[in-house]
């Protein structure tokens, strides 16, 4: 993969196998610190100790489709080749919650991506799973959340078009502010 918001969407695939209802991704950018924290966190089944060690390696995977789960493998890479680090913390009932840092002005980071593409694939594809996508740049902090959207719009799916629409234009508007 080659943009952090295409290892955020295999993640948050990887919540929503795991039954999840909610799904946060936060992504903090502290220039000052060169730092940007990328943090992916649902409230699905969770793992064992086990599995989560598991997990972190790229030929060992829960799905039937494909035999190899390069998910939090290549994520972890990413981060650590970018002067980063990586965490994932789970347990069975709980939830999981996975963190990589990266060096923000590091020449091996990959770029963010496009996050609004990210969020409306995941909406399109789980629309009854709730999102918090939280994006702080210094003191600056955007925040979209289905749960709201969805207080707002009563009867209308979020699937709809015009919805999904919606959505695109309002995170990306919000990335472009930040390039």
């Amino acid at each position: 993969m080659k943009e952090i918001a295409l290892h955020i969407q295999d993640i948050a695939e990887n919540s929503v196998r795991a039954g999840a209802g909610l799904l946060v991704i936060e992504i903090r950018e502290e220039t000052r610190a060169d730092l940007v924290t990328v943090v992916i966190e649902d409230d699905g089944h969770g793992m064992d100790d086990d599995t989560v060690r598991k997990a972190l390696n790229p030929f060992f995977t829960t799905k039937t489709v494909r035999r190899i789960g390069m998910g939090l493998s290549m994520f972890k890479q990413a981060a650590l080749q970018a002067d980063g680090r990586f965490d994932v913390d789970s347990a069975p009932g709980r939830g999981t919650r996975v963190e990589a840092s990266f060096r923000l002005t590091h020449m091996d980071r990959q770029p963010l991506g496009n996050m609004a593409a990210t969020i409306v694939a995941l909406l399109m594809s789980n629309p009854d799973m709730d999102i918090l996508y939280r994006h702080v740049r210094d003191e600056d902090v955007f925040v979209f959340d289905t749960r709201v959207i969805r207080q707002t719009l009563e009867d209308v799916p979020i699937s709809e078009p015009g919805v999904l629409q919606f959505v695109r234009e309002l995170i990306s508007a919000r990335q472009n502010l930040d390039e």
